[in-house]
């Protein structure tokens, strides 16, 4: 793999040649045309997209409605999917998930949605059925929507961006910066999709080198790839904390559309001229060996060869970060060494990114006629939908991959966030799933739980499942057949259960509200001063969203975002719920505290906004949830102090909230403590002024420092000035 980190020129043979100083190349690239042609601003650098259609999934559908509807929605003018792919089981809450699916139907019937049963899809394997178009760009509220393979510009982000799209908004971002991603040979017959995506977000993750830009892949290679292995890899994108993705397309996308009677929305989208990036990578196909990422991360990802050659070694690193994730944890990875092999407990294929029917077929292959033994280890696939798990049964895979002691479940993303499938405590399982952060199996450390993930390609997966645990590369095997077979798929299963109701909105259609489903409370705007109470401090290098709000079973609470609040760090920070909601009522109390402040520094109650904040070094990793941030307001929440951001989502996030976005120094971040007071005189101004340094105080020690604040657009310094986007809509009028 070869990186090019500084700005270079590509030609149409895919040769890398030095910048010129002609930036105006840059409009050549074909993600450049793509923006445009969605840009409503007379500026070609500062964006205002309008999206052709919006996914959710039901996890953030709820909130976005009624976000919408706070604001004053009345329909849809654009497509909008909800699927139910998150919240299927009812495990927690009784009825809610249930009660949640109602509400979204209703949704759609009264003001014009679509409409996906829970177990009929999972979000994306939908939308790249039947709504990705090429040259199109789809919204959504999922960090995974990635529709690049196709032709489509997919862009995952919190529900408020969504919100913006459906009262007539736009999603506004300075032109983003495009890497070239240049695809050459032909994987090895062992090699699979998340071999590939491993390699490469090891790779580039640290070094931010993709960080919030458009991947653009190209290249002879990509020939070589099936349709699945390239929306596989696509997906795992969102794993480098990329922007968006777009590809080449060729033959192969067009028969792909063709097999949802969809071939008008085919187009070729191919390099013409030379084009200008801001980095260069080439991945040469054929070096790719099996890879496996170890907890806690996608990045941390070993070839399989190198985790068996020394095992001990690497399994000491990861214990030594368990007791961080799982305090008083009594489980160590390194326990799955026996006689100087890994030995896992349990094995998945599911997903947007593992489901696929290649991948299905790909585990078939190795596993047909033989069988994965009756002892603990166990196996289960999910098809990504059902009219991929009905072409699979048609080929025969779902009967073979049943007889060798596989099972098969619905579509479900739920092992994805930790819903499904967790592990007993201390074991160990092997996926193809999309991440591996903590608690993303389901483990609870409150309660001295822990397993553990590891991400692995599908024939891997199923290699280790023949040897009936044993960690075993695909590589290790007889050489097996993995040919690019072709998939017919049944439209007639969406059109015959799908709810379709664009353009027929129903307004007379009364919402199903179930007891759990709560509407936004009001919430203040923004004083002339501002303080803030530090109420949880994270040293980790990076902190995900996982961690700031918990998923897996406290999912079935974000339709109530009050009782959701509660759980707020609950993983990370036991006491920051606690510290924060004294802070919120330290106004209504009038303490000594309060007083000597106000005294000390001549201010005026009524002109003073107090709340409390997160110091952490790099959050907002991984997941486009908007409750990481809404939670935190709902909690009283003012601001984040961060050294950087993790994505560009969760400070969108944090915006749309009514959250500052603040970043300090390295240095600065060091002086603080839990409890410390920070006052930011003038806030009110310095926001109207634009200003990107901010004098500040902390209260507890009497040092001043310097907060920064990357520049805003007026409109998100209107969101933050007015407490979030429900008051700025609301007192817009739209």
């Amino acid at each position: 793999m070869n990186i090019y980190p500084e700005h270079k020129i590509v030609n149409e043979k895919y040769e890398i040649e030095e910048f010129n100083g002609d930036t105006s190349l840059i409009c050549n690239t074909l993600s450049y045309n793509i923006l445009q042609k969605h840009n409503k601003s007379d500026s070609d650098i500062d964006l205002k997209i309008s999206f052709d259609s919006l996914t959710s999934h039901d996890i953030t559908s709820v909130n976005i409605i009624q976000t919408a509807k706070a604001i004053g929605l009345k329909k849809f003018e654009i497509p909008y999917v909800f699927t139910n792919c998150h919240n299927s089981l009812c495990t927690v809450g009784g009825t809610i998930n249930e009660d949640d699916h109602a509400f979204v139907y209703s949704a759609a019937k009264k003001y014009g949605g679509i409409y996906v049963p829970a177990n009929l899809a999972v979000i994306h394997s939908y939308n790249r059925d039947m709504m990705t178009k090429i040259g199109a760009m789809i919204l959504g509220s999922d960090s995974h929507t990635r529709y690049g393979a196709l032709g489509t510009m997919g862009i995952g982000e919190g529900g408020g961006e969504l919100v913006k799209q459906l009262i007539g908004g736009t999603y506004n971002i300075k032109l983003p910066q495009t890497v070239a991603i240049i695809l050459k040979g032909k994987p090895k017959n062992f090699v699979g999709p998340h071999d590939v995506s491993l390699a490469l977000i090891k790779e580039v993750f640290d070094s931010n080198i993709v960080k919030n830009r458009v991947l653009e892949f190209m290249g002879d290679g990509i020939s070589n790839l099936s349709i699945d292995f390239r929306n596989s890899i696509d997906t795992m994108t969102t794993e480098m904390a990329s922007l968006s993705t777009i590809w080449e397309t060729d033959n192969k996308v067009k028969d792909f559309y063709k097999s949802f009677d969809r071939e008008c929305d085919f187009k070729e989208l191919k390099l013409k001229n030379r084009a200008l990036y801001s980095a260069v990578i080439e991945i040469n196909l054929g070096e790719i060996e099996p890879m496996i990422a170890l907890p806690f991360h996608p990045k941390n990802a070993y070839t399989i060869k190198e985790v068996k050659a020394n095992p001990a070694k690497i399994f000491s690193k990861i214990d030594k970060n368990i007791e961080k994730f799982y305090p008083n944890s009594i489980y160590k990875l390194s326990d799955k060494i026996y006689r100087g092999d890994v030995y896992v407990d349990q094995a998945l294929i599911v997903g947007c990114a593992g489901g696929t029917c290649e991948n299905i077929y790909n585990a078939r292959q190795i596993l047909k006629n033989k069988n994965i033994g009756n002892a603990k280890f166990n196996m289960s696939v999910y098809p990504q939908s059902v009219p991929s798990y009905l072409s699979l049964s048609k080929n025969g895979i779902i009967d073979d991959l049943v007889r060798a002691g596989v099972l098969i479940k619905p579509s479900f993303c739920g092992p994805c966030f930790g819903a499904g499938d967790t592990p007993a405590s201390g074991e160990f399982s092997v996926r193809n799933a999309t991440r591996n952060f903590p608690y993303r199996e389901g483990s609870i450390p409150s309660e001295n739980q822990a397993s553990f993930v590891a991400l692995m390609d599908a024939k891997s997966i199923a290699a280790t499942a023949l040897n009936k645990g044993r960690l075993t590369g695909a590589d290790e095997l007889e050489e097996y057949q993995f040919r690019q077979i072709k998939f017919e798929y049944d439209k007639s299963i969406y059109k015959n259960r799908v709810t379709d109701c664009f353009k027929r909105a129903s307004q007379n259609e009364n919402l199903i509200l179930g007891p759990n489903i709560k509407s936004w409370s009001n919430f203040c705007s923004l004083k002339s001063n501002l303080l803030l109470k530090v109420c949880s401090i994270i040293f980790d290098e990076v902190t995900t969203t996982d961690e700031l709000i918990p998923s897996g079973e406290t999912a079935s609470y974000r339709s109530n975002p009050f009782k959701l609040a509660e759980y707020t760090l609950s993983k990370k920070d036991p006491f920051y719920v606690k510290r924060a909601l004294e802070v919120k009522n330290l106004a209504k109390k009038n303490t000594d505290i309060l007083k000597n402040i106000l005294s000390n520094y001549n201010l005026d109650k009524d002109d003073l906004s107090i709340g409390s904040t997160i110091f952490a070094k790099r959050p907002g990793d991984g997941s486009a949830r908007e409750q990481a941030a809404s939670s935190q307001k709902i909690l009283g929440g003012w601001a984040n102090i961060a050294i950087d951001y993790a994505t560009k989502r969760y400070r969108t996030n944090l915006i749309n909230w009514g959250l500052l976005p603040f970043r300090v120094d390295a240095e600065d971040f060091k002086e603080f403590s839990i409890g410390d007071y920070i006052l930011v005189e003038d806030i009110l101004k310095s926001l109207v002024a634009q200003k990107t340094k901010i004098v500040a105080k902390n209260l507890t020690n009497d040092k001043e420092f310097y907060l920064y604040l990357d520049k805003l657009s007026r409109d998100e310094t209107n969101i933050i000035i007015s407490g979030g986007l429900i008051n700025y809509y609301k007192n817009k009028k739209l």
